[in-house]
């Protein structure tokens, strides 16, 4: 598994597709959070927010990266498609976690503030949250479950809308409204961590509705 996630990640450096994502979550990050205003649990709100659309993205990228040929083959290599789905998962984990650690360090960075380590956690937390759930539209909308992308494009612009404009029916919606009237990062850490749990069920529902489609068209 950690060859497969290591050959991605080579695969997504040499394409340079990453860039895309990385700057907009940059971009994004560097205009919510530059008037150095309010508390930091609204600050990590924003970067969190943030991370929604750029993990649907580069999860998206990272499964379009390669045609069904090449894509077969690395299946065969592998052993199993499903090996294959949980890597391109475990590559774009890992590539919000650096993206998750950059949206630590950037606003205390632009600003005066500076986070202890409840702020802290509840900023990865937080970024996590919408990690996991930008990873689940990801999947449902990539290329293994729609064979024309527009259609793809049009649900993941749809599900991101949902989920973060849908009041109570996303961990996303949930996590963003609470966090913007956190006074404390403290008192917010134990409810944004069941928020995160959601969102990893979310994830894993997400990777066994591709394997099922994946596995009915093979």
């Amino acid at each position: 598994m950690i060859a497969l996630v290591g050959y991605m990640s080579t695969v997504l450096l040499l394409s340079q597709r990453y860039l895309a994502p990385l700057l907009l979550f940059l971009g994004l990050v560097t205009v919510l959070t530059g008037s150095d205003t309010g508390p930091l649990t609204a600050t990590y709100a924003s970067v969190a927010g943030a991370m929604l659309p750029c993990s649907t993205w580069l999860t998206m990228t990272l499964i379009g990266l390669e045609d069904r040929a090449h894509r077969s083959i690395v299946v065969v290599s592998a052993g199993s498609p499903l090996r294959v789905l949980l890597a391109t998962a475990g590559t774009a984990a890992v590539w919000c976690l650096l993206l998750t650690a950059a949206g630590l360090v950037l606003p205390p960075l632009s600003g005066t503030r500076t986070p202890g380590l409840a702020d802290l956690a509840l900023g990865a937390a937080a970024q996590l949250t919408c990690a996991f759930t930008g990873m689940a539209i990801g999947l449902v909308c990539s290329r293994l479950v729609f064979r024309r992308q527009g259609h793809a494009l049009v649900l993941a612009l749809v599900l991101l809308l949902a989920v973060l404009l849908g009041e109570g029916v996303s961990p996303v919606n949930i996590l963003l409204t609470r966090l913007q009237d956190a006074p404390d990062s403290a008192d917010a850490l134990a409810p944004t961590g069941v928020l995160l749990a959601a969102a990893a069920g979310l994830l894993a529902a997400a990777v066994a509705m591709t394997q099922a489609i994946t596995r009915r068209r093979a």
